[in-house]
């Protein structure tokens, strides 16, 4: 991979540094040798410049928009694929054939009743807990009741095992948490429904009709959701699986990653930020006029994104969805109205324009989620869902890396240098 060398001058010494280039013509510096030839680290806060690893996953271009899962773009997959179907090319490199892919759903779906113990730990959480601390430590309980999985490494077929299993069991763990909370019985999953579907039904059972549009929108959203490169919970995966810890406290990890309101939180922000302005009297365009004011600290949520500069393909995928749930649904909702009134507002600002703040995946996730009469805070917990098979991809592409080493950041130390204890009673 390495095509081109960098050279690096410190004082009357010249270090080689070879540039690798990946498969989409994406450039880095191979910098593995330079402490130990010039006493050199990096210093990148946030690792915003530093990449991590290699990975034949997902690709991502901010600048153009691009994103793509195995080299298939996410608008052909959102809408020809299914999300059972995508987490095996993830987790596999490839799409599957109809025997393959009915092999892998037997599997995922043959994992769905959780161990009678896990079961009773959810039961000892006060119903008011967050739900992300819930599936969090139920995921991570996990290893107690498969303990073969607690031997690194694991083969193939071990591996394989724990894919399916994690992706069948998070989903009944997150809907028998919810069904407590409501004071009602777990509802058994049903697989003949599909997976999305069957999730659906065991949240709300007979209270609600899920149309085969509604379950196919989220559907597409958990697709989007799938993965999206070495993002923090991805990345906090792969730390803790680069120790060889268990695939069950890697994932927990990345679990709890995700529940920052920069991360997996941001769509419970966007509903906390309607409920605002509704209880302020619901004039949106006032919030459009504070979030314009430098000297005001509102902040719109939902806008913009860190990586995309210019637009999210995602966000123009899930809005087709949030139109046709909205639709089929006919929800009346103040909520939903001033969120339709802050995207048609900011999409024709020349302030939102300009600075390509458009509503992105986040906003319409949580317009989708509220929609479908989900709680605010079990919002991040169908992110969990979404995004499980790409976290599972990355541990499974790092465990098999035999180049993968245990992380280990440098730092630049900054704080006091050398100095002499003095004793209690001595000091002043």
């Amino acid at each position: 991979m390495a095509e081109e060398v960098a050279k690096l001058t410190l004082g009357d010494k010249t270090l080689d540094i070879p540039v690798i280039i990946g498969s989409e013509g994406e450039r880095g510096l191979d910098i593995k040798a330079l402490r130990a030839e010039t006493g050199l680290i990096t210093l990148d806060n946030g690792f915003v410049n530093t990449g991590s690893c290699t990975s034949a996953i997902t690709f991502l271009n901010g600048e153009k928009g691009i994103l793509r899962y195995r080299g298939y773009p996410i608008e052909q997959i959102a809408e020809k694929s299914s999300f059972m179907e995508t987490s095996y090319l993830l987790n596999n490199g490839k799409l599957p054939n109809n025997a393959e892919y009915e092999e892998f759903y037997k599997k995922v779906s043959s994992y769905r009743e959780l161990p009678e113990g896990v079961l009773n730990i959810i039961k000892q959480f006060p119903n008011d807990a967050h739900p992300m601390g819930v599936v969090g430590a139920a995921t991570s309980s996990l290893s107690a009741f498969y303990q073969s999985y607690l031997n690194a490494p694991l083969t193939s077929d071990q591996r394989e095992e724990a894919i399916c299993q994690l992706l069948a069991q998070v989903k009944t763990i997150a809907a028998a948490f919810y069904r407590q909370t409501q004071g009602k019985a777990p509802i058994a999953s049903n697989p003949e429904l599909g997976y999305t579907k069957d999730f659906l039904n065991m949240m709300f059972g007979e209270e609600k009709e899920i149309s085969d549009e509604v379950a196919n929108a989220l559907d597409v959203l958990f697709i989007l959701h799938a993965d999206h490169e070495q993002n923090c919970s991805a990345s906090t995966v792969r730390v803790i699986g680069s120790s060889q810890a268990n695939v069950f406290a890697s994932i927990a990890g990345g679990i709890d990653a995700l529940w920052g309101q920069l991360h997996g939180g941001a769509n419970q922000r966007v509903l906390e930020m309607l409920e605002e302005i509704d209880k302020a009297g619901g004039d949106y365009k006032k919030f459009i006029s504070k979030a314009k004011d430098k000297e005001d600290p509102f902040r719109l949520m939902g806008f913009g994104h860190r990586v995309y500069k210019n637009f999210d393909p995602r966000a123009t995928i899930i809005k087709q969805q949030c139109d046709i749930i909205l639709n089929k649904l006919n929800v009346t909702d103040p909520l939903l109205d001033i969120a339709r009134g802050l995207e048609e507002e900011a999409r024709s600002d020349e302030y939102f324009v300009k600075r390509n703040l458009y509503p992105n995946v986040d906003f319409y996730s949580g317009i989708i989620y509220k929609a479908l009469g989900i709680p605010t805070n079990m919002f991040t917990v169908l992110f969990v869902i979404g995004r499980m098979p790409g976290w599972l991809a990355q541990w499974k592409e790092m465990r098999e890396d035999v180049t993968a080493k245990i992380a280990r950041p440098r730092q630049i130390y900054v704080g006091e240098r050398e100095r002499n204890y003095v004793s209690l009673k001595d000091r002043k």
